[in-house]
């Protein structure tokens, strides 16, 4: 685990739990944690297929794979921390399994329905997932990411920067050795300045934190923000899998999958934009008592 902070009791014994058991089998194969996630990904888009048919049992199955899919998401994470076997190209491609799932899932959703909403039930999956759940699976895992930052330091979490991705980016050449690392990071680039933008507070703290103190954060400021940020987290777990998918299989089980858009419209995109508020507040109370220039 990355932290017993940020993982509720549902994603510990639901998916990190079995996810570590897939994982401790993957090690004993000898399996390499990109491995795991592309079969993860192949898996979750299959599940898709099924969520475009009217058969319950066949939307069963969809559900199914999407959870063995997840179980494989979570394995090589851990897998990856258990061998070492850490890479950027694997994070990333970690972050874009899930896309293709919910993009298969959406896409099948919309042509099972087409011939009753037409056109109208493209739109709503549009704007649910092109822009409602992007941004909310963005901003959550920003958030997570920030919090370890607090707790464990930089090397006990992934937050990035766009301006060092973009140096990295610089340096790299379009030849036979660097294309496809220069292409990959150019879209994750692209993700950490989105999750950049909607942060402003928090970038300007964050800079502020490491012109003054460097790598070493005191430790009443960390703790300080872990007690503002701790309530969050929960939050941004709604905001990330668990809670959407069951509501996803609530709502294909009764025979109404488009219903999902609206959840994420109505539901999860106020609760961003809370958490959002929330996590501000508490960047420029953090500034204000520690890096203001009276102190």
């Amino acid at each position: 685990m990355k932290s017993q902070e940020t993982e509720g009791p549902f994603e510990l014994y639901v998916t990190r739990t079995p996810g570590y058991l897939w994982a401790q089998l993957f090690k004993w194969l000898g399996v390499h944690p990109i491995t795991v996630t592309l079969l993860s990904i192949v898996i979750g888009a299959l599940a898709g297929w099924f969520f475009g048919m009217e058969s319950r049992w066949m939307n069963l199955i969809g559900m199914l794979l999407l959870i063995w899919a997840n179980w494989f998401d979570c394995a090589d994470g851990q897998l990856a921390r258990m061998t070492g076997k850490t890479t950027l190209i694997g994070r990333i491609l970690d972050g874009f399994g899930g896309d293709v799932w919910f993009f298969s899932i959406y896409f099948f959703i919309c042509l099972r329905f087409t011939p009753q909403y037409g056109v109208w039930v493209w739109l709503l999956a549009a704007v649910s997932g092109l822009y409602c759940h992007s941004k909310q699976c963005q901003l959550a895992d920003y958030y997570r990411n920030i919090h370890l930052f607090f707790q464990k330091g930089s090397a006990g979490s992934e937050l990035g920067s766009s301006a060092s991705q973009l140096e990295e980016y610089k340096n790299l050449r379009w030849n036979r050795q660097d294309w496809f690392h220069k292409l990959y990071l150019h879209f994750y680039m692209s993700y950490t300045r989105s999750q950049e933008n909607m942060t402003p507070a928090f970038q300007q703290l964050y800079r502020k934190i490491q012109e003054r103190y460097g790598t070493t954060l005191p430790a009443d400021l960390c703790e300080e923000f872990r007690a503002g940020s701790r309530p969050l987290m929960p939050w941004c777990n709604v905001l990330t899998f668990d809670t959407r998918v069951g509501v996803l299989f609530l709502t294909t089980l009764l025979g109404v999958p488009w219903a999902y858009f609206l959840f994420e419209i109505i539901a999860l995109e106020p609760l961003r934009f809370y958490v959002r508020n929330k996590h501000e507040r508490l960047c420029q109370n953090i500034e204000k008592k520690y890096l203001s220039h009276e102190v």
